[in-house]
């Protein structure tokens, strides 16, 4: 997880570039340039100045995922990219906590986001990080938890001897000259997912991040799948093995958000399940979480709902009558149409249409290029509409395909 030269952080581990970077307020990129002029002038060296100024503007930046607790914290770059929500590492912990492990390995602990996670429920930590930056930022980072030790050491090599658990969030980007990439095999991974099954085989409880867009068909058969959305974002999908594996449950969706937390499961492997009938697009049009569309628990929405599926391959779901679901966002159907361009380009004419909020599944259209066509200088709805579109109706179309059918779908948010 090598981003950020030694120099970066270096200049903070000491009294001086704790205490000047303890005495900034919130980053604000407009008043940057003139605070850099100003602790020069007062004698502070560049080096300095760049690194808390650098660090500032992280900490703000990750105040989205650790809280107030980011005003505390140290970081880098693609550690912060990498870096699991504090709301959802408490649940990783959570899982440990309930299963009665009392020493967890967190190996490749990143800045130490789990780890301090882990040792506020008194769990005994051994943080291991292969990057010699990441690792003195975890350790700065988890001072405060004296039941945590972070070891500069490569995942796959540190001993194991008095550990009941193990917690990994493998790398899953490369960096370099031209920058980073991301990489789809697991076994690309540092370390690879060989490496978790092999965790699990020797019986420890083991808990494991990837990424959510990880294949079904790479999902171990001896592990609970757990997808996690936040605020309807798609974060993780979380491998279960052993003591931290739920019984009875195979995969799983869960949702968090500012009214809690809802969490959809299912014993059945990823190709079984119940199938959901295909029907007609009627009275409410339902668009599945993220996170239950990667846990394949559409069907089970979809049968909830008392509704159906508009096309057996496609994630959106109809039913006749509007039922409240954490699960799915509701939108009322108010027309279906064949998508032509040149016919919509009328409707929207037509209809008075000044900003047009447009959504796609199952079908190659880009919404921006359509948007364009067929408003040209209109607006996304969410974002401000210019004076000419002032007083101009707002529209949502959904684009996708039933058979081989492409359809527009007017429809209006409940």
């Amino acid at each position: 997880m090598a981003d950020a030269p030694q120099d970066q952080i270096a200049p903070l581990l000491n009294p001086e570039g704790w205490e000047l970077l303890a005495s900034l307020g919130p980053y604000k990129e407009d008043e940057a340039f003139r605070l850099n002029a100003s602790l020069r002038k007062a004698g502070h060296s560049p080096e300095l100045v760049s690194a808390v100024l650098t660090q500032s503007r992280l900490r703000t930046k990750a105040e989205a995922k650790f809280g107030e607790f980011a005003r505390q914290m140290i970081f880098t770059q693609a550690g912060l990219e990498q870096a699991t929500r504090l709301t959802v590492a408490a649940r990783h912990a959570q899982r440990f906590a309930e299963a009665g492990v009392q020493h967890v390995a967190d190996l490749g602990c990143g800045l130490g986001g789990d780890a301090m996670a882990l040792a506020s429920l008194d769990i005994q930590v051994t943080a291991v990080e292969k990057d010699e930056t990441t690792a003195a930022c975890a350790t700065m980072n988890l001072i405060p938890f004296r039941n945590a030790t972070v070891v500069h050491s490569d995942a796959t090599t540190v001993a194991l001897d008095g550990m009941d658990g193990v917690w990994l969030d493998p790398a899953r980007r490369t960096t370099s000259t031209s920058g980073t990439k991301r990489l789809w095999d697991p076994e690309d991974f540092s370390p690879p997912l060989s490496f978790v099954e092999s965790l699990a085989g020797a019986g420890l409880a083991v808990g494991v991040k990837m990424g959510p867009g990880m294949p079904h068909d790479s999902v171990p058969r001896n592990c609970e799948a757990q997808w996690v959305s936040v605020g309807g974002d798609v974060t993780e999908v979380a491998l279960w093995f052993n003591a931290v594996r739920r019984p009875g449950i195979r995969r799983a969706a869960l949702l968090l958000g500012p009214a809690g937390a809802a969490e959809l499961t299912s014993a059945e492997d990823f190709d079984g399940g119940p199938a959901a009938p295909v029907g007609p697009v009627e009275g409410y049009l339902y668009e599945p979480d993220g996170a239950v569309i990667r846990a394949g628990l559409v069907a089970d929405v979809a049968l909830l709902l008392g509704g159906h599926l508009v096309d057996e391959h496609i994630a959106y779901i109809c039913a006749p009558e509007l039922r409240d679901t954490p699960f799915a966002r509701p939108y009322k159907v108010l027309e279906v149409m064949p998508y032509n361009v040149k016919a919509l380009k009328a409707w929207v004419r037509d209809q008075g249409i000044g900003v047009l909020d447009i959504k796609k599944r199952g079908t190659s259209v880009t919404p921006e290029e359509l948007r364009k066509q067929l408003l040209p200088g209109g607006k996304t709805a969410g974002k401000t509409a210019g004076s000419k579109n002032k007083g101009k109706k707002t529209a949502t179309l959904v684009l996708t395909r039933i058979g081989d059918e492409r359809v527009a779908i007017s429809v209006e948010p409940v």
